[in-house]
């Protein structure tokens, strides 16, 4: 096997203490630095640079713009990166297939802030995109949504984390999509989501067209702030969702009443199918406590439990245990 041939990468493989290692992915890497914490003989990033380990870029969006659509390309962003985004342009999501992936743990994991407008977004236009291990902050009054969705099948957000900055400057939704468009095969997972607004936040998810293969999954979801009748998780509507999963996701609230709007799931729709199963709900509504709306018949529903109490009491299955009559 061929000797390695860094830092253009591992084309002809790689051979460590005998074990031969392959290139797992076919496209190009590019690196990007916005911070003064340089690499081993290394420059700061530049948008001039070549974008390799050494010289990264020093902006994610160049980086975007020198990916090839549907080569599988990789964007990684150092720790520490910051960047603003201020206007639904200012970071497009354009390029089918290119993966951005943050560095760093905590506080040095790559930050977005909202700021300058309630329309500040991430649109999502390119086909199987993703994104993991990066830090969102919204940073203006009641932003509608992080990322939006339009045509864009097979995105993906993963081990990101939401936080707003206060009350009144939040996001409204972390993911949006858009009306008669195809998103199917969206993946939001793993992500921990804190929301402090106390000006109409919404849920997580927000679906505004037919979408199949949605995974909803493995997601912490607190809202510090009273919003009765208001779902956490995600909306859908009277709109259709084909082959829905939505498991082991745990919302913290303190809502006091749920019974109009479901603290879990909101929809209208009675067609479409999905299993909805293994959730964790706490929230203080104690009468006639909701964790899916009545209407979402099509869903099959196992092992959600839901307390309302703030007693040291375990919490019930909600829908209720069904029998076979």
């Amino acid at each position: 096997m061929a000797s390695s041939n860094f830092p253009n990468g591992f084309a002809n493989g790689v051979t460590v203490r005998g074990l031969p290692l392959q290139q797992v992915h076919p496209g190009e890497v590019f690196w990007v630095n916005s911070t003064t914490v340089l690499a081993k003989g290394g420059v700061g990033g530049s948008n001039g640079n070549n974008g390799s380990y050494r010289q990264p870029f020093a902006t994610l969006e160049y980086a975007l713009s020198r990916t090839l659509a549907g080569r599988g390309d990789i964007v990684v962003l150092m720790p520490g990166y910051t960047q603003t985004v201020g206007s639904a342009t200012a970071l497009n999501f354009d390029v089918d297939g290119v993966a951005v992936v943050g560095l760093g743990h905590g506080n040095l994991r790559p930050t977005f802030t909202f700021d300058t407008a309630n329309t500040a977004t991430i649109p999502v236009s390119g086909d199987n995109m993703s994104i993991t291990n990066c830090k969102f902050v919204g940073n203006f009054l009641s932003i509608a949504s992080c990322f939006t969705v339009a045509t864009a099948p097979g995105f993906s957000v993963e081990h990101c984390d939401f936080t707003d900055t206060s009350s009144v400057l939040n996001f409204l939704s972390i993911v949006t999509t858009t009306v008669s468009v195809d998103a199917d095969g969206l993946n939001f997972s793993h992500n921990r989501v804190r929301a402090d607004g106390a000006t109409t936040p919404g849920p997580a998810v927000v679906i505004l067209g037919t979408i199949a293969d949605l995974t909803i999954s493995h997601n912490r979801i607190t809202q510090t702030a009273i919003e009765n009748d208001a779902p956490k998780l995600m909306s859908h509507a009277a709109l259709v969702v084909t082959d829905l999963l939505c498991t082991h996701n745990t919302v913290y609230c303190v809502d006091t009443d749920t019974s109009g709007g479901a603290v879990l799931i909101t929809t209208s729709a009675t067609t479409g199918t999905g299993i909805i199963a293994h959730n964790r709900v706490r929230a203080l509504d104690i009468a006639a406590a909701i964790m899916v709306t009545a209407a979402a018949v099509q869903y099959g529903m196992f092992d959600n439990l839901y307390t309302g109490e703030t007693t040291q009491l375990s919490g019930f299955v909600l829908p209720a245990i069904a029998t076979d009559a």
